[in-house]
C-alpha cells in the first residue's frame, strides 16, 4: 500500500509542475502514466488478495 501511496504522491507532484512551468508539459503527461501505474497495481493487489482467499 505505500507502494501505491508513494506513486500517486509522485503523480501529484508531477502533474501541479507539468501544469505550471512552462514548457514541462511532458511532466504532466508522466505524472498522468505514473497515477495510471499507481491505480493498476493497487486494483492487481486487491485483486490478488481475493483471489488468494478463495482457491478454486
Amino acid at each position: 500500500m505505500a507502494l501505491f501511496l508513494f506513486l500517486v504522491l509522485v503523480a501529484i507532484l508531477l502533474g501541479i509542475f507539468g501544469s505550471v512551468v512552462e514548457g514541462m508539459f511532458y511532466l504532466l503527461v508522466i505524472g498522468i502514466f505514473v497515477a495510471l501505474i499507481g491505480f493498476l497495481y493497487a486494483a492487481y493487489r486487491i485483486t490478488a488478495r481475493t483471489n488468494r482467499r478463495h482457491p478454486r
